[in-house]
C-alpha cells in the first residue's frame, strides 16, 4: 500500500506546490476558485492599459497598504494576537528607508534602504514582542500596549523639528515631515530601473501576489497549524507541547518586517511621510480592513483595504466632509451584518445559492411516486 510520503513523492514539483498551497487554513482550494484567481491576477496586470493614469498611481498606493492589512492578519487573523502597533512598524520603515536613501544617493542607497528598513522593523517588533509576550503580557493589553507605542512613537515624531534632529543630509521635519525621500531604484551606478508610476504599480502587484501565495504555503504547513492553534487555544497548545510564546514572537516579527515592506512601497509613492501616517485614525484603519474583510482569511485584508480606500476617496470627492460620516455607517453595516467578513460572507452566499440551485435540480428530476397528498 502505498504511503502519503510516497504519494507526495510521485506528484511532481507542481503537484507539491498544489498541496501546499491548499489546507484548511486559507480559503479557495477549489479549481473554480484558482480560474477566478487567475482572471483577477490578469484584470491587475492589464490595469494601466484600460485605466486612467490616476487610478493606477492609486492603486499602487492601496497594494502597498494591502501588506500593511496582511501584517495584520498574520497576527492577529491567525496567530490570535490582537496589534494596534502595525502603523509603528510602517512608520518606523519609512522613515529609516528616507534616512538612508537620502544620504546615500543613487541606486545602492535606495536598495539598502529597503533592506536595512525592514530589517529595523522587524528589530523593533522582535524587541517589543518579546518584552510583551515573555513579559506576561497577553490578551486586551497586548492590544493596549501597542497603541501606547504608537502613540508615543507619534509624540516623538511630532517634536523633531529643527537642525538637531537632522540626521546627515535628512531632516526629520517635525509635524512638517520628511519631504524629498528618493524612488526605490535598482542598479549600481547608475540605475537602470526605478519603480516610478506603472512600475511602482507592478512591484507592489508582484509583492502582494508572492505574500498571498508564500503565507498560504505557511498556513497549511505545520508550523501554520501551530498559529491557528495558538488562536483558537493557548493553554491547550502549550500543554502539547509547544512554545506558545516563541510562536507569538516568530510571527510578530514576521508581521512586523511585513509591514515595514509596506511603509517602504508606500513612501516612495509620496516621496514623504510625516507623523500623522502613525495617529490614532492610522493605527485604526489595518484592524478595520482585516476585521471588514475576514480577519480568517488572507484574501479579505486584500480585498477591503482596496475597497474602503477607493470608496474613501469616491466619498471625499463627491460628498466632501460627509465622506467619514457615511463610510463609518457602512463599516459597522458590514460587521454587525457580517461578523466573519466580506469575503467569508461572499463565500457563505455562493455556497447557499448552489445548495439551492441543486435542490431544485433534484427535485424537478425526481420521478413521482404515484402517490396522492391532500
Amino acid at each position: 500500500m502505498a504511503t502519503e510520503s510516497d504519494d507526495t513523492a510521485t506528484r511532481g514539483p507542481l503537484g507539491r506546490l498544489t498541496a501546499a498551497l491548499h489546507g484548511p487554513n486559507t480559503m479557495g482550494n477549489s479549481r473554480r476558485f484558482w480560474y477566478l484567481f487567475g482572471v483577477a491576477v490578469l484584470l491587475f496586470v492589464f490595469f494601466p492599459l484600460y485605466m486612467l493614469p490616476s487610478s493606477v498611481t492609486n492603486m499602487s498606493q492601496y497594494l502597498s497598504l494591502a501588506l500593511l492589512a496582511l501584517s495584520l492578519a498574520v497576527v492577529w487573523g491567525y496567530t490570535g494576537v490582537l496589534s494596534f502597533g502595525q502603523v509603528a512598524f510602517f512608520g518606523v520603515a519609512g522613515y529609516t528607508y528616507g534616512i538612508v536613501a537620502i544620504n546615500v544617493t543613487g541606486p545602492l542607497g535606495t536598495m539598502a534602504g529597503l533592506v536595512v528598513a525592514v530589517g529595523i522593523a522587524a528589530l523593533f517588533a522582535a524587541v517589543l514582542g518579546y518584552f510583551m509576550f515573555y513579559g506576561g503580557v497577553s490578551d486586551v493589553y497586548v492590544t493596549i500596549l501597542t497603541l501606547v507605542v504608537v502613540l508615543v512613537l507619534k509624540t516623538f515624531l511630532d517634536q523633531t523639528a529643527g537642525d538637531e534632529w537632522t540626521i546627515g543630509e535628512a531632516a526629520l521635519g517635525g509635524f512638517n515631515g520628511m519631504p524629498g525621500i528618493p524612488d526605490l531604484a535598482l542598479g549600481i551606478g547608475e540605475p537602470f530601473l526605478v519603480f516610478d508610476d506603472f512600475t511602482l504599480f507592478y512591484a507592489a502587484l508582484l509583492a502582494v501576489l508572492l505574500t498571498y501565495l508564500g503565507l498560504r504555503v505557511l498556513l497549511n504547513s505545520d508550523y501554520g497549524r501551530v498559529m491557528v492553534a495558538v488562536r483558537e487555544d493557548e493553554d491547550r497548545t502549550e500543554m502539547l507541547g509547544y512554545d506558545v510564546k516563541r510562536v507569538k514572537l516568530t510571527v510578530f516579527t514576521f508581521g512586523g518586517a511585513l509591514a515595514g515592506l509596506s511603509g517602504v512601497l508606500y513612501v516612495t509613492y509620496f516621496n514623504y511621510i510625516s507623523p500623522s501616517e502613525l495617529s490614532l485614525t492610522a493605527a485604526s484603519l489595518p484592524v478595520i480592513w482585516v476585521a471588514v474583510g475576514g480577519r480568517k482569511t488572507l484574501l479579505g485584508p486584500i480585498v477591503a483595504t482596496i475597497f474602503i480606500e477607493r470608496l474613501g476617496l469616491f466619498l471625499s470627492v463627491n460628498v466632501g466632509d460627509w465622506a467619514f460620516v457615511i463610510n463609518g455607517l457602512l463599516l459597522l453595516v458590514i460587521v454587525l451584518l457580517l461578523p466573519e467578513g466580506l469575503v467569508p460572507g461572499f463565500r457563505d452566499l455562493v455556497s447557499w445559492l448552489g445548495d439551492r440551485r441543486s435542490e431544485g435540480e433534484t427535485d424537478d428530476t425526481a420521478e413521482p411516486t404515484g402517490e396522492v397528498v391532500e
